[in-house]
């Protein structure tokens, strides 16, 4: 049953491009207890069929700049390659303190972020 929840809130925050599979590795690792190394990995299947779902609703949408889409995504294919081997040689303690850091910075750039709107629509007033 938590599978499914993981994933019905994973695709739900994937589909609106807020990085589900962020909140996925969170919830398989420290949630359900899966290795960090696996909950990663699962993250990348995961990630095929919620994109392909979100690539056509936003195609329809006219949503997608496929110029630059195509840059950042060859540019993509080589940082994954790069990323993927970085990762499997990790041991599993560090890679679990850099996804720590990573969320950390995540976390403190949506607050500051908040906190900048709020000044903005503060000012508007």
């Amino acid at each position: 049953m938590g599978e499914i929840l993981i994933g019905i809130v994973s695709g739900i925050v994937s589909g609106a491009g807020m990085g589900g599979g962020t909140i996925l590795i969170f919830l398989l690792s420290f949630v359900m207890g899966v290795e960090q190394h696996i909950a990663q990995a699962t993250n990348l299947i995961f990630f095929i069929p919620t994109s392909i779902v979100a690539i056509i609703v936003n195609l329809k949408n006219k949503n997608i700049d496929l110029k630059l889409a195509t840059i950042i995504s060859i540019c993509g294919i080589l940082g994954a390659i790069i990323g993927a081997n970085i990762a499997i040689n990790i041991d599993v303690g560090l890679l679990k303190k850099f996804f720590g850091i990573f969320l950390a910075i995540v976390a403190i750039n949506e607050i500051y972020s908040i906190i900048k709107l709020y000044k903005t629509d503060s000012k508007k007033k």
